[in-house]
């Protein structure tokens, strides 16, 4: 985590300050629980509300000694408390702690991560509509295939960031459960009553079985979702990428008055943002693994996650909350041209009408692979510039003698691709 690919509200919520103020809500209202239940005064739940605080350096201050953060920060709290703070942490274990603050971190970042997806959704639907029916090469392999809108690209571009909020809502509702289970989670020396308490005011719900953490599998299913919403911001952005190349320049990022794209070649003008998220996608599927190999510890625990954690925690949130506000600005700027569209659509010639002949022989009567031979035998003559193909289509005595030559025109119309588009929009953005 680095300023640099930083947003601030995200970075805030892996600060040690935010750390230690939602260790001190979990121990107030863990207190105020066991006073509710009468196991401790309620005159302690009381000074642990008022006078309970913390200091940074001086918590850091006595982990220098004691090497234990839990136990450092009870021992700060405990110096603004008063003598009530030895009814504070009763029965709890230090992952009850850490295991439950993680869960309100990590709910709190997925929230901002569906605010981004939901700008960027905003952001496609708003370009799709625009370019509902502007036409445009389909490639497969990246060689020109059939017709296509610039609309569909970008409505499909919304379906999967769709099916990408759906997953993030389903992996924030399984990491969102809380712990005050005690030592091995057995609740021997705490009230389950405590958890339910405490997970209520955190709007998380009681993990049903822990050992000394909360199982892994949870954080796990995390941030693997993290990984594919990465994926799909990557394959945004390599289309986008291919579509600026030079021999293509269908669309292109927005570049600024006063921008330079090379300290060398002063005509560049280069998707550096489209490439900076291929990037920063590869860095948060990388913390999918480490999630995945912190689900097997030891026995009831042990804290070989622990480091892994606090790192990759901050980490991928924060790098795809980036990346999530990245792509949607340059969805809004993106620069869209489409006569150069219509240009390469184009440039084979109408090779890319080559199924519509195909279907019309067969249906004409043409058995399909004889009708197959002759719809390539010109369309490769076509292809190696040996005249158009509707052309050559036209010259040919076996085809003609299938197909009259009014109806070979027809076949040349691009509205037989686009007949559907409705069709599709409203199946990714509902009837209008």
């Amino acid at each position: 985590m680095i300023p640099r690919y930083s947003r601030p509200e995200m970075a805030a919520l892996w600060s040690p300050e935010t750390r230690y103020q939602i260790w001190l809500e979990i121990e107030t209202a863990a207190t105020e629980a066991m006073a509710e239940l009468g196991i401790v005064p309620e005159e302690a739940a009381k000074a642990v509300r008022e006078r309970g605080g913390f200091d940074v350096a001086r918590i850091d201050e006595v982990e220098r000694e004691v090497r234990h953060d839990v136990i450092a920060f009870l021992t700060s709290l405990a110096e603004h408390v008063g003598p009530e703070a030895r009814f504070v942490h009763q029965g709890l274990t230090s992952s009850d702690v850490l295991d439950t603050c993680l869960a309100v971190q990590l709910t709190r970042a997925a929230d901002l991560l569906l605010a981004d997806l939901d700008g960027l959704l905003d952001a496609l639907r708003r370009r799709a509509f625009e370019h509902k029916m502007t036409p445009c090469i389909g490639r497969s392999h990246g060689i020109h295939a059939e017709p296509t809108t610039f609309g569909l690209k970008m409505a499909q571009a919304y379906a999967e960031f769709s099916r990408a909020r759906t997953r993030l809502e389903a992996a924030r509702a399984d990491v969102a459960t809380c712990a005050i289970s005690g030592a091995v989670g057995t609740f021997a020396n705490i009230d389950p009553q405590v958890e339910e308490r405490v997970a209520q005011k955190l709007g998380l719900t009681p993990e049903p079985i822990s050992t000394q953490v909360i199982p892994r599998d949870r954080h796990a299913m995390f941030f693997a979702t993290l990984g594919v919403i990465a994926s799909s911001v990557e394959r945004l952005a390599t289309e986008i990428r291919h579509l600026q190349r030079t021999e293509v320049g269908e669309a292109e990022e927005y570049f600024a008055s006063g921008q330079k794209g090379s300290s060398a070649m002063p005509h560049k003008r280069n998707p550096v943002l489209t490439e900076n998220l291929t990037g920063l996608a590869r860095v948060v599927r990388g913390y999918v693994t480490p999630a995945m190999e912190d689900v097997a510890l030891w026995h009831e625990r042990d804290i070989s996650h622990s480091s892994v954690e606090r790192m990759i925690g901050p980490d991928a949130t924060v790098t795809l909350d980036f990346a999530l506000t990245r792509l949607t600005g340059v969805i809004d700027g993106l620069v869209v041209y489409p006569e150069r569209m219509r240009q390469n659509l184009e440039a084979t010639g109408g090779l890319v009408y080559s199924q519509q002949v195909l279907l019309a022989l067969t249906k004409a009567g043409a058995a399909r692979d004889d009708a197959y031979r002759m719809v390539q035998r010109n369309a490769m003559r076509a292809w190696h510039g040996e005249g158009g193909f509707k052309d050559n289509l036209l010259a040919d005595a076996e085809v003609t003698a299938v197909l009259p030559p009014e109806m070979i025109d027809d076949l040349f119309s691009l509205d037989h691709h686009l007949a559907h588009v409705d069709t599709i929009f409203a199946r990714v953005f509902g009837e209008a």
